[in-house]
């Protein structure tokens, strides 16, 4: 018996993550709730506990909105993410924070670009995650860090490079 507790004190514990996700836009051709999830737990590669993240799905008014409150910025973008704490590299358990993500942006997007609608909300949502675990892209080094780890998330689930 004490055998049993001694293993099951060795063993990692499991991430658990909570995804709330809102749809505010008219927009039908959005992802499943299951892949939207499926997305954000494949970009907390490096966590363990507890995990809670909103998700939001927004039109272009929206979008425009939030990006020049936010960032001063004209026009929708593709995804905003709004960490909830300003060290949010340290994966201790807890709310993540926000994403915003522009419905019309990424159609827009993977039809210019030639991917899948699904390739590209994969891309974006795995990106905004790894915002909200302290990633950025300011730095050359930094950037290449996290394509790095885009790429390799991406091609686990069998999506090509998105850099490409």
């Amino acid at each position: 018996m004490n055998d049993m507790k001694i293993k099951k004190r060795g063993r990692p514990r499991a991430m658990a993550v909570k995804v709330h996700i809102q749809r505010a836009t008219k927009l039908s051709a959005l992802p499943s709730n299951q892949k939207i999830r499926k997305w954000v737990r494949t970009a907390l590669v490096e966590g363990t506990g507890r995990f809670e993240l909103t998700v939001r799905m927004v039109g272009a008014r929206e979008g425009a909105l939030l990006n020049w409150k936010w960032r001063r910025k004209k026009g929708p973008t593709n995804v905003l993410s709004f960490p909830a704490a300003d060290n949010a590299r340290v994966l201790a358990p807890g709310v993540l924070g926000d994403l915003v993500i522009c419905a019309p942006v990424i159609a827009r997007e993977a039809m210019q670009q030639g991917k899948s609608p699904d390739a590209h909300w994969a891309h974006m949502i795995i990106h905004g995650t790894l915002h909200l675990m302290g990633y950025d892209h300011i730095k050359l080094s930094e950037t290449r860090k996290m394509e790095s780890l885009e790429i390799k998330l991406l091609a686990a689930m069998g999506i090509a490079d998105p850099y490409k």
